[in-house]
């Protein structure tokens, strides 16, 4: 059988899991470069991608040409060339927070059978614009396009931990002024900076029973590829069924949530 024939014979399936070989061999150097995130010289950088130096550099030579890489004059070391940067740029621009996240948060809420709200910083504060419910009733009043209190909730508390302080003084104001002492629930300055040291220690922002009794919630920040929180990824539960502690299940679970949407986002 010739191997036209063979291709012919071969299923849909087939046709399409088949590649190039070579291009994946050689896609090891690049993604080596990437993880190492640094200049690399050619011994160091062939065994990093499981590969003997002397097929490495061939590889490297036709990248080079691309602009995939390139070799520094004073060391020869390797690193990622201005193609690859370009190419790393235009994706970054492309990059929608919320489109990406919403696969781990649905992924999140189906695992943990909780609640799990998608929040970005907008006009009024933090703004609920995606919700997946709990496999249970959750008396919540938490509805997509829902503004969170900046210092009485998880998620409000979360984006104050990590935006600019000049910012958050000012939307402080404004969110009492928007939703009322009973409901914004102002505190001290002294108790909510301590608050805030709490969420970057921790790396989430924690509500337990408050500001709805019986519900608990932590939050986890989603930064982008410059360091910046564009969203936050929230897991609420009723307390009877949620593991309040920092290190505790919930917390681990969305926790990590956030740092898997990070690392789409390039931080």
């Amino acid at each position: 059988m010739t191997a036209l024939e063979n291709e012919g014979n071969e299923s849909g399936s087939e046709k399409e899991r088949r590649g190039i070989q070579s291009i994946e061999a050689g896609g090891q150097l690049l993604l080596a470069l990437g993880a190492h995130g640094r200049p690399m010289p050619l011994r160091e950088l062939a065994k990093a991608a499981d590969m003997a130096p002397g097929k490495a550099h061939p590889y490297l030579v036709s990248f080079a040409k691309l602009g995939l890489v390139t070799q520094e004059a004073s060391t020869g070391h390797y690193w990622l060339g201005p193609t690859a940067m370009q190419l790393g740029l235009v994706t970054l621009r492309m990059l929608n927070p919320v489109r990406e996240a919403t696969p781990f948060a649905e992924a999140l809420a189906r695992e943990t059978g909780h609640s799990v709200a998608l929040s970005v910083w907008g006009n009024q504060g933090p703004t609920v614009v995606f919700l997946f419910d709990a496999i249970y009733p959750l008396h919540t009043n938490i509805r997509t396009g829902t503004v969170m209190s900046l210092a009485g909730t998880a998620t409000g508390r979360l984006f104050a931990a990590y935006l600019p302080a000049k910012l958050i003084e000012e939307s402080l104001l404004e969110d009492e002024r928007r939703l009322g002492p009973d409901i914004a629930k102002p505190i001290d300055s002294g108790d909510l900076q301590g608050m805030l040291g709490e969420v970057r220690k921790h790396g989430v922002s924690r509500s337990v029973n408050n500001p709805t009794p019986g519900v608990c919630s932590f939050a986890a920040p989603v930064f982008d590829y410059s360091g910046n929180i564009v969203l936050g990824i929230t897991l609420m539960g009723r307390s009877r069924s949620f593991d309040t502690s920092w290190t505790g299940t919930q917390a681990t679970a969305v926790k990590a949530c956030g740092v898997d949407v990070s690392k789409r986002l390039g931080h």
